[in-house]
């Protein structure tokens, strides 16, 4: 029999399925060779192309090329790679073994498993259904007990037999009990499954994410152990009402908590599910509520309105404008509600509006959205510092109203363990006194210069000084080139205007408002200085003509509160389906 041949070419050559070691295809290293052909074969190497050197003849050229035998220094060094390769095979066909043996006997346990059925006992007492966040003790009270093989309803002090539907969120096995999390949009609920339940099918291939519905007996927690509300249900009967996948397409492997942000943002919908996006949204409709409950109880009151999203006019600047066709003519998505809201002042007193505004901002920041929650308020017969009065204590009772429901108080400092209710009053700083704070510290502007009057101060220059001095900051009288053509001028220094941006530590600007322009000659000055066509905002100047009045107002951008609030390092996580350049879905 004609001895084995086996080529290595290490500039060439390939160790991978499909390579034969022959001279057309020949191996890269002589320890995959050796690996591959263990016995009865002779290795020959070469370099095809490593050691040219400049001015090579073709007899050097032609040396390299040729095939030599491997040294035996060389098959003395693989040789001991071959025992360690040796060694690896074996214990990955151990491994191969054992787990066929125990899909095997996890197969038989499964077919068993089909044979149990479950039947609901009949002498057991109507359940009561709940959701998961019921915790109320004239309608559901709590058994302690010491055995949980039966249940005996015959004495009167057993707990509350129940009625729950719901998702599982954890499970894990203990001896012959099998514990779940279940969560149901409202709350979570301990769930302890014994036999028979545990032998079912369903219940050997519970996957996270199933919907289920549960029967059972409500019990308290052991001492020691715990449980959401300090409780847990005793089943006595389930259906699966939904099964979720496992495997590969499990839920945890769809959203892995360190998955790169655009695969958490493409699978929004499933990312909600987590405990963090969904305590941040939970917290987000408490705020929402709060802001709400606050208009209608600070005196003057504030009455809601809903202005239109589809607009032909500019609030902040035309470069941020989103432009449709809207039947043959040109209409822009609202960038903000509040000239709408000033119309409304006449009839109704101070209004508000809790409405989405859109920038067509290309900004990638944590702190921006292309569509984001405006909350906005426009304030009849005002002066600026009943503006600054009415800001802080809008910011308060907020707070204040948020802090009131324990659960959502409990998220809040879940999420954020700092968080702090701000002291009053906030702090006063003309934007003036920014900018020298700015230039004492050497912190430069956005060309690297120092900072001087009239600077837009940017983002990160903000932060720092927001970070350093570490509390709430009305930062007011910003430089009337720099801001929108409605807002007032101050009569003291007409420089600036009669402006304010509430800054928190952490986030930023969260509030831009202003005293409004009231004199009609002095508004249709500032449409000709900012080159705007006074026509199309007829139904805003008429406010000057008809019965003008000193009035201010403000935008809140609800995602930057919360992030804020919860601690978040960026408004998208505060967003249900965050847009910004670049997303729009899903």
């Amino acid at each position: 029999m004609a001895e084995k041949k086996i080529y290595i070419d290490e500039d060439v050559g390939k160790d991978e399925v499909g390579v034969d070691g022959s001279e057309q295809s020949p191996f890269k290293s002589l320890q995959h060779a050796k690996n591959q052909n263990p016995e009865g074969a002779s290795f020959f190497t070469r370099k095809s192309q490593t050691g040219a050197a400049e001015g090579d003849g073709e007899e050097a050229a032609a040396a390299r090329l040729e095939w030599k035998a491997a040294t035996k220094s060389a098959l003395k060094r693989v040789e001991g790679g071959y025992q360690i390769y040796l060694k690896k095979q074996a214990k990955a066909q151990e491994l191969a073994i054992r787990e066929k043996k125990e899909a095997e006997a996890r197969e038989k346990v499964l077919e068993e498993a089909k044979k149990v059925k479950l039947e609901q006992n009949a002498s057991h007492p109507k359940p009561t259904f709940i959701h998961l966040n019921e915790t109320d003790p004239t309608k559901i009270k709590l058994y302690s007990g010491e055995s949980t093989k039966e249940v005996d309803y015959s004495s009167g002090d057993r707990g509350t037999r129940v009625n729950v539907r719901g998702r599982i969120h954890r499970l894990r096995d203990q001896k012959d009990l099998i514990f779940l999390t279940v969560y149901d949009g409202y709350g979570y609920l301990q769930v302890v499954m014994a036999a028979p339940l545990t032998q079912t099918y369903d219940a050997k291939t519970f996957t996270q994410e199933s919907s289920i519905e549960i029967w059972g007996e409500m019990w308290a927690v052991p001492e020691g152990k715990h449980a959401p509300d300090n409780r847990e249900l005793h089943a006595d009967y389930f259906v699966i009402i939904g099964k979720a996948p496992g495997g590969d397409d499990a839920i945890t492997n769809r959203v892995q908590k360190d998955a790169e942000q655009y695969i958490l943002l493409d699978n929004r919908h499933l990312t909600i599910r987590g405990e963090v996006a969904s305590s941040v949204l939970k917290v987000r409709a408490a705020v929402t509520r709060a802001f709400r409950r606050t208009y209608e109880e600070i005196t003057p009151t504030c009455l809601e309105v809903t202005p239109p999203s589809m607009v032909q006019t500019q609030v902040e600047g035309g470069s941020t404008l989103f432009k449709f066709d809207y039947y043959g003519e040109d209409a822009y998505l609202t960038q903000s509600s509040q000239l709408y809201l000033e119309t409304c002042l006449p009839s109704m007193g101070n209004v508000f509006c809790i409405a989405p505004s859109f920038r067509a901002e290309k900004s990638l920041t944590r702190r921006h959205l292309s569509e984001y929650t405006h909350i906005e308020a426009e304030l009849d017969f005002i002066t600026f510092d009943d503006l600054l009065s009415h800001l802080e204590t809008v910011v308060f009772s907020v707070i204040e109203k948020t802090l009131a429901d324990p659960k959502i108080k409990k998220m809040i400092m879940d999420l954020n363990p700092e968080f702090k209710v701000p002291e009053r009053p906030f702090m006063r700083m003309k934007y003036s006194d920014a900018i020298e704070w700015l230039v004492n510290r050497g912190i430069l502007n956005e060309d690297g210069e120092p900072h001087k009057f009239g600077d837009d101060i940017a983002e990160a220059a903000e932060r720092k000084m927001t970070d350093e001095i570490n509390k709430p900051i009305f930062l007011t009288h910003f430089p009337k080139e720099i801001k929108a053509f409605y807002m007032k001028v101050d009569g003291s220094d007409p420089r600036v205007t009669e402006s304010v941006d509430v800054l928190m530590p952490g986030v930023g600007e969260i509030v831009g408002g202003s005293m409004r322009m009231s004199d009609y000659d002095e508004l249709m000055q500032a449409y000709k200085n900012k080159g705007l066509d006074a026509g199309p905002y007829y139904w805003y100047t008429d406010q000057r003509r008809y019965g003008t009045s000193e009035h201010g107002g403000y935008g809140l951008g609800l995602e930057r509160f919360l992030a804020w609030m919860c601690g978040q390092f960026t408004v998208r996580s505060c967003a249900l389906y965050p847009r910004y350049m670049g997303r729009c879905t899903p």
